[in-house]
């Protein structure tokens, strides 16, 4: 590090010298919790010359301040970004680099594909808490004890929707025989489900699998 970024090195750190045509910003948490934003040089590939900035925070005016210290004949040059989905980050490239290209980071969007899938399992599982609910009040009102409605793998329905989280964030080839049998009795119960995961992992190959633009964006157009 230059010793004249030494007083603000705990809030900011430039490296204007590092700066070509292709970039990633990023937030990254570094310690005790702290949010920093990351502009990197994608063509380091993370080695010697990579960093560009680091600020501490997410904050767009903030970020976007310190970017803006990058002399501007250098930010012109950038032809494209790779960010994630947030509105904070595109604003902040937007400002900073009003040449380039924001590209969406194919990481976040599988995450956002995965994030749906574990949304509709929750909702379901909230339905069986509700109902388990209902019917537990039933047998509390009729003097019987309540039995739950035990599956043909031990799990009740609410376990069985608890318990299936990790399974729905894997490829099927690598389930356990457990997971297997948990996937087919979730899957007969909940065929939307399974649906929404298999169209998950099929956007997830595509991203990780396709190395030709045009072959994946004709996979993408099929997919959608």
């Amino acid at each position: 590090m230059n010793w004249d970024q030494l007083e603000h090195a705990q809030d900011w750190i430039l490296f204007p010298e590092n700066i070509g045509p292709h970039l990633s910003l990023d937030e990254v948490c570094l310690s005790q919790g702290e949010l920093y934003t990351v502009l990197t040089n994608k063509a380091a590939c993370g080695k010697k010359g990579a960093l560009i900035a680091v600020v501490k925070g997410t904050v767009s005016d903030r970020v976007t301040g310190i970017l803006q210290r990058i002399p501007y004949r250098l930010r012109k040059q950038v032809q494209e970004v790779t960010l994630d989905l947030a509105p904070t980050m595109e604003r902040i490239v937007r400002r900073s680099f009003p040449m380039a290209q924001l590209v969406s980071d194919r990481f976040h969007v599988q995450q956002l594909a995965g994030d749906a899938v574990q949304e509709l399992r929750i909702a379901y599982r909230w339905e069986a808490i509700d109902q388990e609910s209902k019917e537990i009040e039933l047998a509390k009102e009729a003097g019987q004890p309540y039995l739950p409605e035990i599956l043909e793998n031990g799990d009740s329905l609410k376990q069985l929707l608890a318990r299936s989280r990790h399974l729905l964030f894997k490829d099927e080839g690598k389930w356990t025989p457990s997971q297997l049998q948990r996937s087919e009795i979730l899957f007969a119960r909940y065929p939307e489900l399974e649906k929404a995961y298999r169209l998950s992992r099929k956007l997830s190959h595509i991203f990780s699998k396709t190395q030709d633009k045009g072959v994946g964006l004709t996979k993408l157009a099929r997919w959608y």
